[in-house]
């Protein structure tokens, strides 16, 4: 009698696991609200049903190298081998035998993708994801740099000389990530952080707040005479750079030389962004400091990006547990802006689209897009820091 229970339960169990994964594989209602953490796997879904072609996926760029490094923080989660084999169809697209690009490194932007590189050879071994990866390393040997060190944002005539607070998130995520796996560290930690520094000496503002970009010729129609740096604060970029910042403390070694000083900034950029967080929506204004300006508008990007900042700031011991209520918030701000649509799929709403330096009423006029590849990755970052400890482990060797 025992056993025939015993026996009769076991079928019970392996039932409702059955029916239990079936649910969750069915398509969503709109109705139907996810939790928070399957949220991730909704956007990652949902996208892949709308470009279920990698090769159709579209060209190398950072766009798309930030949303498959969601994708892929995802699959660490998940073990769902779709998200990993998607990722690796996709890079094999844009990669020869030997990991050479499919195109010419002449922007910090195209470097960001390389990311991807690292973690397939991780996953995978494959040696020419090591080549690959070797390949957008070595171009840091004699990529052109400012006359204090840092890299330009691009080589093309009209960036040259430019620092770009994009840019540390496109170059110092992939140094570090390769430094980590491969042993380069020694080099990835110290220019990581020379880059960090240079960027913020001449983007910095007392407010904590930092400038879009600077020209060290003083050329560009936005440079400040004097200074050299543009006029305004752009949410996205400052995302971009916090970001980096936060993600590069967490691979430091504790005497690496600048890191107090990294410490300093962030903790400086946090109180920045707490007193610059919309009261009512939680979000971040597409200029940040200017909420009462016509015009102005909530973005989801950034707000993703901030609420990861401060989140992973507060976890590590960097800013007070006060500023909690302030990540809380923002996330509630970016969950309001995610839906499903008739179809089942994830809509995220808001996000600014890929953006240059220029004057107030360009940011202002900036399209406000859906499923914006800078908001979706941006999203898959956050929502799995904020949710798993995954994420929390993304730079570290496998």
């Amino acid at each position: 009698m025992t056993r025939s229970l015993r026996a009769t339960a076991l079928v019970l169990l392996a039932s409702l696991f059955t029916v239990a994964a079936l649910h969750a594989q069915a398509p969503a209602t709109p109705g139907d609200t996810p939790t928070n953490l399957e949220w991730s796997q909704r956007v990652v879904d949902s996208t892949l049903a709308r470009y279920p072609d990698p090769a159709r996926f579209g060209s190398w760029g950072y766009q798309r190298g930030l949303y498959l490094f969601g994708q892929y923080l995802v699959y660490r989660r998940t073990h769902d081998p779709r998200y990993l084999k998607y990722i690796q169809d996709w890079v094999d697209t844009h990669i020869d035998a030997k990991g050479h690009p499919d195109h010419k490194i002449n922007s910090l932007d195209s470097i960001m993708a390389a990311n991807l590189l690292v973690v397939l050879y991780q996953e995978t071994h494959e040696q020419r994801y090591k080549l690959g990866a070797d390949y957008f390393r070595s171009r840091f040997d004699d990529y052109p740099r400012t006359t204090d060190g840092g890299f330009w944002h691009a080589t093309v005539p009209s960036r040259q000389w430019q620092l770009w607070l994009d840019g540390t998130y496109m170059a110092e995520q992939f140094l570090l990530r390769y430094g980590q796996a491969f042993h380069d560290s020694d080099y990835t930690d110290q220019e990581v952080v020379r880059q960090l520094l240079v960027y913020h000496k001449h983007l910095q503002s007392p407010s904590g707040l930092l400038y879009h970009a600077y020209d060290e010729s003083g050329k560009s129609k936005w440079a400040e005479p004097g200074t050299h740096h543009s006029h305004y604060f752009w949410c996205r970029a400052i995302g971009w750079y916090g970001m980096t910042l936060v993600d590069t403390l967490d691979v430091l070694p504790k005497d690496q030389p600048g890191r107090a000083q990294l410490i300093h900034i962030l903790r400086s950029l946090v109180a920045a962004l707490a007193r610059t967080q919309d009261p009512k929506t939680g979000l971040w204004y597409q200029v940040v400091d200017k909420p009462n300006l016509p015009g102005n508008w909530t973005e989801t990007s950034s707000s993703s990006m901030f609420t990861y900042i401060i989140d992973v700031s507060v976890k590590r011991g960097y800013v007070s547990k006060k500023y909690h209520a302030v990540a809380e918030k923002g996330y509630r701000g970016v969950l309001s802006r995610i839906s499903l649509g008739p179809d089942g799929r994830t809509n995220i709403t808001g996000i600014c689209e890929g953006t240059n330096v220029s004057n107030l009423q360009y940011y202002l006029d900036r399209k406000r897009m859906t499923n914006d590849f800078h908001g979706l990755g941006a999203f898959l970052i956050m929502n799995e820091e904020w949710n798993t400890s995954v994420a929390s482990q993304r730079l570290n060797s496998k």
